[in-house]
């Protein structure tokens, strides 16, 4: 409809034209001495049309012209903007893809054209350091310090696990206390920094990462744990022969920590070693509350209480709620020896070898038949524990 009515109207226009034309009898005079002209009204109108045309033509053509080198140089530019993008993008698929020289490459090629430069430099810095090419590396990460404004934080983390993946731990701390000065403390900085500690053996402070991240659960409990084990036991390891220091380390472990069956096997020895057994005790008998474990029973029959009969006690307590555990048995054995009650400790052995072979087991016959006077015996338990193994 829309067409049909221009066409309409195109027709009226050249039909009102065409009528005025005709009737139009007007005429210009030009005088340009000696001559003049006369040319009617009708010509001179169209005349003037076309000398606006042809006028505006080569005015937009004179332009044109002058804008053509300007136009050049933005469709170059342009150009090579999309170029280095395209490179980018090439750079960032070729380094996921373990394709590191090509990632450099093109890093390195769109560094020259992208409109964020740091970001190129700093992929070239991790492309040529997955190389092992460290004087590259070196060179594009100081590009890309140029332009810290933009990536300063995505540097310094870079920076940091690049030194972390070399064990260049102190280079690493540095990197990541940068980071913290500035206020950045995320999870990602969190857990550089937990791997950072483990290799400068700052055990205290892997603890309390290791706790802070278990708190908002970027490590799970099962995570967490043997990273805690690990840094508890290297504390009292730290402190072992100081009694004080020992003691100092222990208290500072918090309660559901040293329920740790793991924890507590390992750590119970430099409590006795250090001449506390009492602290070891009430954790075994604290752990064996919440969760049995037979090893800790174990144990628990080699810490020497001050209080042999409510040692023997307890033990026997658990005894009722774990008749056949052999482990308890061996404990209880080697408790009766302690309090030299030689019958009782020769039945809760053989019990346990009733239950389980064990070398230990025979080891406690052997000696427990020579202190009797019982040669023969001894010996076959000797025999019996060699054929056994360790």
């Amino acid at each position: 409809m829309r067409v049909i009515l221009w066409v309409l109207g195109l027709c009226v226009l050249a039909v009102g034209l065409t009528v005025a034309a005709r009737y139009n009898e007007a005429y210009a005079l030009l005088v340009w001495w000696p001559y003049r002209v006369q040319i009617a009204m009708n010509l001179l109108v169209l005349l003037l049309l076309a000398g606006f045309v042809i006028a505006y033509r080569l005015v937009r053509l004179v332009v044109r012209g002058m804008e053509m080198p300007g136009e050049v140089q933005a469709y170059r530019l342009r150009r090579r903007s999309e170029q280095a993008q395209r490179a980018m993008h090439e750079a960032e698929r070729f380094f996921y893809e373990g394709r590191y020289g090509q990632a450099f490459r093109s890093a390195a090629q769109a560094y020259e054209g992208i409109a964020r430069p740091g970001l190129a430099a700093l992929l070239a810095a991790r492309s040529a350091h997955a190389m092992h090419d460290t004087e590259r590396r070196d060179a594009w990460l100081a590009h890309a310090a140029e332009y810290d404004g933009d990536i300063r934080m995505a540097r310094l983390m870079s920076e940091a696990e690049m030194a972390l993946s070399e064990r260049r731990f102190d280079d690493a701390a540095h990197h990541l206390e940068s980071l913290r000065a500035s206020g950045h403390r995320h999870l990602a900085v969190l857990r550089l920094s937990l791997q950072t500690e483990q290799g400068r053996g700052r055990w205290a402070e892997v603890a309390r990462l290791a706790r802070t991240l278990r708190k908002h659960e970027a490590l799970t409990q099962e995570q967490a744990a043997p990273l805690l084990r690990r840094a508890q036991l290297e504390l009292l390891r730290d402190a072992d022969g100081d009694l004080a220091a020992l003691e100092r380390v222990w208290q500072s472990i918090p309660a559901q920590e040293r329920r740790d069956p793991g924890f507590l096997l390992r750590a119970v020895p430099h409590l006795i070693g250090a001449g506390d057994e009492k602290l070891g005790i009430e954790a075994i008998e604290e752990a064996l509350k919440h969760d049995w474990e037979p090893e800790l029973a174990i144990l628990y029959g080699r810490c020497k209480s001050a209080d042999l009969r409510a040692q023997l006690a307890t033990t026997e307590t658990w005894l009722k709620e774990h008749p056949e555990d052999a482990g308890l048995l061996l404990a209880l054995g080697r408790l009766c020896l302690r309090g030299q009650l030689w019958g009782k400790a020769q039945s809760y052995f053989e019990a346990s070898l009733s239950q389980q072979a064990s070398r230990a087991v025979h080891l406690e016959l052997a000696r427990l038949a020579e202190r009797l006077g019982r040669k023969e015996d001894a010996e076959r338990h000797y025999r019996e524990a060699a054929s056994l193994g360790v």
